[in-house]
């Protein structure tokens, strides 16, 4: 029974009669009546016709002069049968009843004295009838209302667009209405805790706030109170809206949810009205859940280095926030949930203890997390027995959530472009370098010289890498061009947490291996070279200035976490050490690229197989640098 009345229910919400319906309706109406008016009007004469051919002839029978602007001509019964009135007897919709002809006056004076000398002489028994009346006819009002209509249904609709699409109702008077889509029990998300991976901490803390709301007097037996807000914070694709969703999946109240964005309107006073709105909805229904996604839209901090850029409709719209979440009024049994991957950007009262009362800090997965993650999204995926799940995660350092659902994803979509039947361990790898390097482009036309260039520029950082203790392990090096690049070297990198002064150094070598390999092999040197310039110099800048690892700039860091210098165009430091670090910083690069051209020249024949090998397949894979190289004595070191 419960069934049939959601049905019914749907059918009813579903089979709702669209409003431009009815507007479409009218205006059609008003074209019908016009029409039907055009159809049904009164053929109009002159004064002479009137005179010789009806008024002499004794067939007028009256006239009834409209508005004191026209003159009504009605025909005597007896007289419309004769010959001269058989084209109005014709006509379409002729009666008797209504007028026949109709005389536009200029002035009823001139008329009436027209009449009276043509009646000069006629009987007081054939004299002609005149009265005057004063009418209102739907022609004269749709005259006028009808573009007053027109202006009113253009207005609505502007209107309605502006109201950011939400159907009936996005009206005039619904601008500060809250947007958020409410998730009850008859709309439940389908996400669950089982679907979020590799978030254990992060779980836990909200499996808490779930449990709070499902057994509150558990807790407040013991005088502790449910947390009022909190903030997942995060780089994107980490898993901030999946933990929401898997809440409102979990959770048995009502959930609210909209971006930050929605508050932000062009209007005056719509944002802090939304926010008031939203909160009494979730009030009424409460205990309830609010879930606001990018709240750093409308969060933004206030202080006065954005003085010239602030807005005063989202400062206005952040105040009332803040008045929301812990001001005079209570807000008791409503907990706000909200995601972003900017926290710097955030106003500090939003962010203290009371508003929001929790921060969980969504890292990158490590590589448990990666094979958790890719257990949950391999799941639906038709996968044969050679997919292992432990090289798939060693194979995806750094990346997040979103990144292992886009490589399962392409590999899916690799196999089905090859019509095979299951998905195989070489369309992952297919699809790892497809996120990676980007689209194979062998379409693109390369010279036999830039190809030499590009194999001698792949083998010098191979060859660089492999004889580097504190680089991690080469898989594959390929000279086909990939996205934005020629070629590419890929290797499987192993997680570290810190990273030492060696560490940088081997890393920068293996970088500028192909820069030096075109100047050891040409003694020239080519463009090719840019990405891994500037990489190279970003280590270097990051060491000399961050990190505290250069002997003359000492153990001094200008790194600014909360990233208020940028804001400035100053450097928090003076010129002469700004002479000192750029100084430092060039000698460091200067010095790692004249030892991995060293290290070139003294492999300069496994430099020379390797690039042949290239020209030949394009591909060089585990196998093949084994084979030319040998055995890597030493692995990469771990910290």
């Amino acid at each position: 029974m419960a069934k049939e009345t959601k049905e019914t229910e749907s059918k009813r919400t579903n089979g709702r009669i669209n409003p431009y319906w009815f507007y479409l309706f009218f205006v059609f109406f008003i074209f019908i009546t016009y029409f039907f008016n055009a159809s049904q009007s009164t053929k109009e004469i002159g004064w002479l016709e009137f005179d010789e051919a009806m008024l002499r002839q004794g067939d007028v029978a009256k006239i009834i002069v409209v508005n004191k602007e026209f003159a009504e001509i009605y025909i005597k019964k007896d007289r419309l049968s004769l010959e001269r009135h058989k084209d109005l007897t014709s006509r379409v919709g002729f009666s008797e009843l209504s007028p026949h002809y109709k005389i536009q006056l200029g002035s009823v004076q001139s008329f009436e004295d027209k009449l009276t000398k043509a009646q000069e002489g006629f009987l007081p028994e054939d004299k002609i009838d005149v009265r005057y009346v004063t009418r209102t006819s739907w022609s004269n009002i749709l005259s006028w209302l009808f573009p007053i209509f027109l202006l009113v249904l253009f207005w609505m609709f502007i209107l309605r667009r502006m109201g950011g699409g939400q159907g009936g109702g996005a009206s005039l008077f619904n601008f500060g209405k809250s947007t958020a889509k409410l998730m009850g029990q008859d709309s439940k998300s389908k996400t669950t805790f089982e679907d979020v991976a590799g978030l254990k901490e992060a779980k836990i803390e909200v499996m808490e706030i779930v449990d709070f709301l499902k057994n509150p007097d558990h807790y407040t037996k013991l005088g502790a109170k449910i947390p009022k807000g909190v903030m997942f914070v995060g780089p994107p694709g980490t898993g901030k809206t999946l933990m929401a969703k898997a809440v409102a999946g979990e959770a048995k109240v009502p959930f609210f949810s909209l971006s930050g964005s929605e508050f932000v309107e062009m209007f005056v006073g719509v944002g802090a009205s939304r926010v008031r709105d939203l909160f009494k909805k979730a009030k009424e229904k409460a205990p309830s859940i609010i879930f606001i996604d990018e709240i750093d839209a409308v969060g933004r901090s206030r202080n006065k280095v954005n003085v010239f850029q602030s807005n005063d409709e989202r400062e206005n719209t952040l105040n009332q926030l803040l008045a929301e979440l812990d001001g005079f009024g209570e807000n008791t049994g409503v907990i706000v949930l909200a995601a972003t991957n900017r926290p710097d950007v955030l106003d500090k009262a939003l962010l203290r203890p009371g508003r929001f009362d929790r921060h969980i800090y969504l890292e990158l997965p490590n590589k448990e997390e990666r094979k958790e993650i890719f257990k949950v999204h391999l799941r639906p995926i038709k996968k044969a027995d050679d997919i292992e799940i432990e090289l798939l995660a060693s194979l995806t350092p750094g990346f997040s959530g979103a990144d292992i659902a886009n490589i399962c994803n392409e590999a899916a979509l690799i196999a089905a472009r090859k019509k095979k039947d299951l998905v195989e361990k070489v369309d992952f790898i297919e699809a790892r370098d497809r996120v990676v390097g980007g689209l194979e482009r062998r379409s693109r036309i390369l010279s036999s010289k830039e190809k030499k260039i590009i194999a001698y520029h792949e083998a010098g950082h191979a060859v660089a890498s492999w004889y580097l203790k504190n680089v991690d392990s080469l898989m594959k090096v390929s000279i086909i061009p990939r996205g934005k690049s020629l070629g590419a070297a890929w290797y499987l990198p192993e997680e570290h947490q810190l990273i030492t002064k060696a560490q940088f150094m081997d890393q920068m070598c293996a970088l500028l291996g192909g820069r030096a390999a075109e100047d050891v092999v040409y003694n020239e040197i080519s463009t090719g070279a840019l990405d891994d310039l500037e990489k190279v110099t970003k280590q270097a800048y990051g060491m000399v200035a961050y990190y505290g690892l250069d002997k003359e700039i000492g153990p001094m860091s200008f790194y600014d976490s909360t990233g208020r210098d940028e804001r400035f165009l100053g450097k928090p430091y003076g010129e002469n050490m700004a002479k000192l670090i750029d100084k430092e910083v060039q000698d460091l690069i200067f010095t790692m690229y004249e030892k991995t051209k060293g290290l070139l020249r003294e492999h300069r024949a496994e430099l020379e197989k390797l690039a042949q090998l290239l020209l030949e397949k394009e591909v060089a894979e585990r196998e093949d640098l084994e084979r030319i190289m040998g055995k890597r004595d030493q692995a990469p070191q771990s910290v």
